[in-house]
């Protein structure tokens, strides 16, 4: 693969792996993907944070009301306050980004 072609790694990409791993067909994969990634979203929105180790963690932060500018027109916009969610990943999966031991 060249540098400028990404892969995306997709929920039936998941399933494949667990279906491989477990033997276990696609169909009950595909639904522990989901489950995981329901608990995974129903912690957020309770506002917990989701820790795995050796891989990272998920919180949501709290955006304040600020002033922006559109670039293109320079006119000022205000945006409104939200919710985002951040990751931060460990220093394990840093290591193993980076081809660390």
């Amino acid at each position: 693969m060249k540098n400028d072609e990404t892969k995306t790694l997709t929920r039936s990409d998941l399933a494949n792996a667990v279906t491989q791993e477990f033997r276990v067909t696609k169909f009950n994969a595909l639904e522990i993907v989901e489950d995981v990634l329901d608990e995974i979203t129903m912690a957020l929105i309770d506002g917990e944070t989701v820790k795995i180790a050796s891989f990272g963690t998920f919180m949501v932060r709290d955006k304040k009301e600020r002033v922006g500018r559109n670039p293109k027109t320079l006119e000022e916009a205000v945006i409104s306050s939200r919710k985002s969610v951040s990751f931060r990943a460990s220093p394990v999966l840093k290591k193993i980004i980076n081809g660390e031991k």
